[in-house]
């Protein structure tokens, strides 16, 4: 059995209530006479967001608001730009200093911190380009700050991390760094930090920081894709087309993220695609070390990727390689809710060997004569090129899930094709938001880092 000690009960938060018990750093206590960062859960997250919204401007003679950099977030980007050819030196200076300063926090890290080297650059790249969109923000942030709870991350932690993130600005930013900047950084962490403590205090309410999730059948779909069936120790109230973050026994504190590959079931069964890809020690695991009877952990389901059953309008589904599973479970959803959309399903895969999951959705084709599935191999060329020439989709919902490159380049195909922005649905919206973001995979999750995973900041 997978025992794991739960993190300690969150302690008084009396280290963001307590201006004299805040870093020594002057820079991180309320300014004299003001309110703490940590006040009424309301006004805080209002001030929190209001720290981040840009001014705006009219111009043009239209009328029209066009929103501009606040100056907090021109000080910030600039700081960015600058440590961009040195971001390896100014991480690992950054977990030097927070560990050295704060040796109880290396506990909540994997042991190997390669990869988590990268994250923190990433995170901040995230932030800083939409630095001025406070819905973005509060949605992002909100979610890292729930999805920490199951690192047991705790309120009083995050000054460290911000002791320790402006301690390394200030070495590495020499040409940028002022005190007008150190103090836009300041402000800006503030408000991040307060959206995510918020968040995670509003959550601890209403659900528990994991699940205990039980192996109860492993499909061994190719030598390197697996299909696990799981039950929860308790209620996983999640909405087909999110995903999970999961743990496992053999690599303690390594989450990786996986999307549901069906709507939720009556049995209240989960099941997830995990294809084991190089040097993937979560996934090899789950594919070829994992068996009934084993147990994991999952965090809060999270994602937008989700139906909208308010509306009748036909989707557009694109799945690449384990990408299908959520797709799938779109598909079973629109089918529970006893739509009659149209719904095209694009399942890309090398090979047609690859297509490890086309007789299930044969099957629900047969079922169901408002589906359409669509085989794509890469001898027929790019999944997203063929669905350009099946077009136009200019009214449908688009739907992407896959590798990043597979996302990026559909995204950018509908988008030519005339489907606007705010009807093609993804979850790599941190990955293609930030400068310079990597190509990882996403979710079926397809069994790398990705999405917040490739974002999260104080632990992973």
């Amino acid at each position: 059995m997978f025992h794991v000690k739960p993190p300690p009960a969150p302690k008084e938060w009396s280290l963001v209530r307590n201006p004299a018990l805040w870093p020594e750093n002057a820079a991180f206590r309320p300014e004299p006479g003001g309110q703490p960062p940590c006040c009424e859960h309301g006004s805080r997250l209002r001030e929190a967001r209001h720290m981040m919204d840009g001014p705006t401007s009219t111009t043009g003679g239209t009328g029209a608001r066009i929103s501009e950099p606040s100056p907090d977030a021109v000080l910030v980007r600039r700081t960015l730009e600058e440590i961009a050819p040195v971001a390896d030196k100014v991480t690992s200076y950054f977990y030097a200093l927070l560990f050295v300063r704060t040796p109880t926090l290396r506990e909540l890290f994997p042991a190997a911190m390669d990869a988590q080297r990268d994250r923190l650059l990433k995170a901040l790249l995230t932030v800083a380009e939409r630095m001025d969109d406070a819905d973005f923000l509060g949605e992002y942030l909100g979610h890292l700050g729930r999805g920490h709870r199951k690192y047991g991350v705790e309120a009083a932690h995050y000054p460290a991390v911000g002791e320790a993130l402006i301690g390394a600005l200030t070495r590495y930013a020499e040409r940028s760094w002022d005190a007008e900047t150190e103090v836009a950084w300041v402000r800006a962490y503030t408000a991040i930090s307060q959206i995510m403590i918020d968040a995670a205090a509003e959550d601890e309410a209403k659900a528990p920081a994991w699940w205990q999730a039980e192996v109860v059948s492993h499909d061994l779909r190719t030598p390197d894709i697996a299909v696990l069936t799981l039950r929860t120790d308790a209620p996983y109230p999640f909405l087909a087309g999110q995903f999970t973050t999961l743990e496992t026994p053999w690599w303690p504190r390594v989450w990786r993220h996986y999307s549901f590959a069906s709507a939720p079931r009556p049995d209240g069964l989960l099941t997830l695609h995990v294809k084991a890809v190089p040097a993937g020690w979560v996934s090899h695991a789950l594919v070829h070390r994992a068996r009934p009877g084993d147990v994991l952990r999952l965090g809060p389901p999270a994602g937008s990727m989700t139906v909208d059953h308010a509306t009748d309008t036909g989707l557009l589904c694109l799945g690449g390689g384990t990408g299908i599973a959520p797709i799938k479970a779109l598909v079973e959803d629109v089918a529970e809710h006893g739509d009659r959309r149209q719904v095209d399903v694009f399942y890309g895969a090398r090979s047609g060997h690859d297509l490890y999951d086309m007789d299930t959705l044969l099957r629900l084709q047969k079922t169901f004569p408002w589906l359409a599935v669509h085989a794509v191999t890469e001898a027929q060329g790019p999944l997203p090129e063929a669905v350009r020439e099946a077009g136009p989709w200019t009214g449908r919902d688009a739907y992407l899930s896959g590798p990043l490159g597979m996302v990026r380049q559909g995204v950018d195909v509908l988008r030519g094709s005339g489907v606007p922005s705010e009807r093609i649905r993804h979850d790599f919206l941190a990955e293609l938001a930030a400068v310079g973001a990597g190509s990882a995979e996403v979710g079926g999750v397809h069994g790398a880092d990705a999405l917040d995973v490739a974002v999260e900041v104080v632990a992973q």
